[in-house]
């Protein structure tokens, strides 16, 4: 079934995120409930959805760079993508859980925080009503291979009521993404050692989500992405991440 995005309604939050602003972005599901994105932090990604709060891979601190996780209700769902310090932060986690929280995580990540619903590539869990599937995540390219390596890490697909969200995490366009379909929100990183700027497009042109957000970008210029996908359907959110 196709799914339609209701309302693409951009709100600038006033919420103190550290020494930032929360960028809030509202959607609606299929059913008309409401999901409220919003951009912490690099690869920090806040979801609100119907009453609840999903967390997906939360850091603390990056660079001069912060976020204050306590002043944000306790996560029902955390999804952390790998073990790299930008999205992994064993203590933001902590901070974050309740006895309620469920903690979904690759394999190596579960290990080293000693909890957590591990999840490898190809996997799909329901989740209360929410659908979730791990997909690869990993380098191609010959030079970057043991950054991320093929197997390791998880990318997300979340099916909130019907809206699809993916959460790509550190990734290059890797093959396995002419199977990811029907995709309304998508979150790209484009730096070193992920995807370039020309990998993003074409990944973008692949899957043809909705929605784009290029996150995880540090020093990389993504102005020059929205005129590289104009005309392709897929709207380009620029975002303070």
């Amino acid at each position: 079934m196709k799914k339609i995005i209701l309302c693409l309604l951009a709100l600038c939050g006033l919420t103190a995120c550290g020494q930032g602003v929360q960028e809030t972005d509202v959607f609606k599901t299929d059913s008309g409930k409401t999901v409220k994105i919003h951009a912490l932090m690099h690869a920090s990604v806040r979801v609100e959805y119907d009453g609840r709060e999903i967390q997906v891979d939360p850091v603390s601190n990056l660079r001069d760079r912060t976020v204050d996780y306590t002043v944000m209700p306790k996560a029902d769902y955390i999804f952390v993508t790998h073990e790299h310090g930008d999205h992994y932060d064993a203590e933001a986690l902590k901070i974050l859980m309740s006895e309620k929280t469920q903690l979904i995580m690759n394999k190596r990540c579960a290990d080293m925080f000693g909890a957590g619903k591990v999840m490898g590539n190809g996997d799909k869990m329901q989740v209360d009503d929410i659908t979730v599937e791990a997909v690869p995540a990993y380098n191609t390219s010959p030079d970057k291979q043991d950054k991320h390596p093929k197997g390791r890490d998880n990318g997300y697909i979340l099916t909130i009521d019907g809206l699809r969200i993916y959460f790509a995490g550190d990734t290059e366009d890797v093959p396995e993404m002419s199977a990811i379909k029907d995709i309304d929100i998508a979150f790209f990183p484009c730096n070193s050692p992920t995807m370039s700027v020309e990998q993003l497009v074409k990944a973008a042109k692949l899957i043809k989500p909705k929605v784009l957000y290029p996150y995880h970008f540090s020093q990389t210029d993504v102005s020059v992405i929205p005129p590289q996908l104009e005309g392709e359907g897929v709207e380009v959110r620029l975002r303070p991440f």
